[in-house]
């Protein structure tokens, strides 16, 4: 079994290399601080054409795989979530359009998602609903050529900047389906705010991307905005979860490697008692410990994203894989914060602005005990508990 990366993922990794060096940590702290949409940052990735990555070339998408944009993200990631999550929705969200829409949706909608013209959100969860999708109440109703839409959606990022929004919702009542997955209907069309408040949720951590809660009343989606067939939206969005999974983990994954970097330099730097702290095994032991999980991490993601793009199974891998990288984020995270000490506390030195932000990835975007209960019940056969 190789390993090693391809020359042309090679090329790719050095590529986003590039462009990351150009977005340092004063960047992101003062965009963080400042609550300030990473707008330089997303348009070098617009113009170096990588909002297209995975999307197909008949769209002027380069067409590649999930390995490659695992690669990518981990590159991305390093920079922290507030830079995953200013690329997410343009450069993965979109993809059940590429999956189940029209050649005609496709060449509308998709070439200025790459470009970068068009920002899109997610509008999927709701207050009451939360994780189960299932019970949402968001309402299609349809008259004529278009549907009328009227309901609520909260944690929806970066609709304070989007102009688009995929939006889930039901078309036939909970109660009228024959089954609890079924009469919910996917739009993709404009962000109306004439009929969509938008406002923003104050938040721990990843300020320079909004988080939102949405207020739907009489929003009107013309019948041609509707992706695939009415009553199968919740299936196009499974269809997407496992590539979801992978480019989360990617960026989470980064992330952690690049604060276990920060702490390492740290402990190298760092003198107490006339020796480095990084001399001393109760620092330098618990950050050795958390490079070998980091490598374990890597392997198990490369291997969902392997089966992924050879068509194999691999729900269970890349949730796997999600939970590792979020449990292994937060305790970089942690033991780097305790490796700066009293300084970790400071802003100055970035890491706890890591901190705050290695908590999003243990609840959304699915939650770690969620996770475990699919595991236990696909890998270990037992009963369905959710």
């Amino acid at each position: 079994m190789d390993f090693s990366l391809t020359d042309e993922q090679t090329s790719i990794r050095d590529s986003i290399q590039r462009i990351c060096a150009r977005f340092g940590d004063d960047y992101w702290y003062r965009h963080d601080r400042d609550h300030a949409f990473p707008h330089e940052f997303s348009q070098a990735f617009a113009e170096a054409g990588w909002f297209g990555a995975i999307f197909p070339p008949e769209c002027g998408g380069a067409g590649l795989g999930m390995m490659e944009a695992s690669i990518i993200m981990q590159e991305v990631g390093r920079l922290g979530f507030n830079a995953c999550s200013a690329l997410h929705m343009n450069m993965f969200g979109c993809m059940p359009i590429v999956k189940f829409g029209t050649q005609e949706q496709i060449q509308r909608f998709l070439p200025p998602v790459i470009a970068g013209i068009d920002r899109a959100c997610f509008g999927v969860t709701e207050p009451d609903a939360g994780l189960d999708t299932t019970h949402i109440t968001t309402f299609a109703a349809k008259r004529n050529d278009r549907y009328i839409v009227n309901g609520r959606k909260v944690w929806t990022s970066t609709a304070q900047e989007a102009n688009k929004i995929l939006l889930l919702t039901r078309t036939t009542p909970l109660e009228k389906s024959a089954r609890s997955s079924g009469g919910m209907t996917l739009f993709y069309t404009d962000l109306d705010r004439g009929k969509i408040e938008v406002r923003q949720i104050e938040k721990m951590g990843r300020n320079a991307v909004d988080s939102n809660a949405l207020f739907i009343d009489g929003l009107e989606v013309p019948i041609e905005d509707r992706i695939g067939e009415e009553g199968r939206g919740f299936q196009y969005l499974l269809a997407g979860l496992n590539a979801e999974r992978i480019i989360v983990a990617s960026g989470i994954l980064g992330a952690a490697r690049y604060v276990l970097d920060k702490a390492v330099q740290y402990a190298k730097d760092r003198v107490v008692f006339n020796r480095p702290i990084g001399q001393n095994q109760a620092v330098q032991h618990p950050l050795a410990e958390l490079w070998i999980q980091q490598q374990a991490a890597e392997m198990l993601l490369f291997k969902g994203a392997h089966l992924y793009d050879t068509g194999a199974e691999c729900g269970t891998v890349v949730n796997a894989a999600k939970y590792l990288c979020a449990e292994l984020f937060f305790e970089s995270a942690t033991r780097a914060v305790r490796t700066h000490g009293g300084f970790g506390y400071a802003k100055e030195f970035h890491v706890e602005r890591y901190f705050r932000e290695s908590i999003l990835p243990l609840v959304a975007p699915v939650s770690q005990e969620l996770v475990l209960c699919y595991v236990a019940e696909r890998a270990l056969g037992l009963p369905k508990s959710y």
